[in-house]
């Protein structure tokens, strides 16, 4: 083989390399969860609500995720227009995010969130249901 052929073979391969290392790392967005820390909260104008991102294949929680969509309801008991504010609170663990809003009452609650995980492509979505109590 000539030279010429040489490096256009390591070029290929390593092309082909590089392409499969972004294939697989778009794909791994789906090994992220968002998961609540408790399942239930008091009714409380001031609840304070804690999740974590876990990569599910290390089953470590991951940090410094650009949360950018939040939302809260009352969608599971068929009251979607119910809509709080959410405000996100800061947190001193790694991997744990915390919100506070107002549960006003009691029922199920659906916490959507959208976040970006560093160095990933595509979104982590989840929808999480939380019961509220007197």
């Amino acid at each position: 083989m000539q030279p010429t052929n040489k490096l256009a073979a390591r070029a290929a391969v390593i092309g082909a390399a590089v392409l499969a290392g972004v294939a697989a790392t778009a794909a791994d967005i789906n090994d992220y969860e968002f998961q609540l820390l408790q399942p239930s909260v008091k009714v409380d104008p001031q609840a304070e609500i804690s999740v974590r991102l876990i990569n599910k294949t290390t089953g470590k929680p991951v940090a410094d995720v650009v949360i950018f969509a939040t939302r809260i309801d009352m969608a599971p008991d068929g009251m979607a227009d119910m809509t709080p504010k959410i405000t996100a609170i800061p947190s001193t663990e790694p991997g744990i995010y915390k919100f506070k809003t107002n549960v006003s009452m009691a029922g199920r609650w659906q916490l959507s969130l959208g976040a970006k995980v560093q160095g990933e492509s595509g979104t982590v979505e989840s929808k999480l249901i939380i019961r509220a109590d007197k």
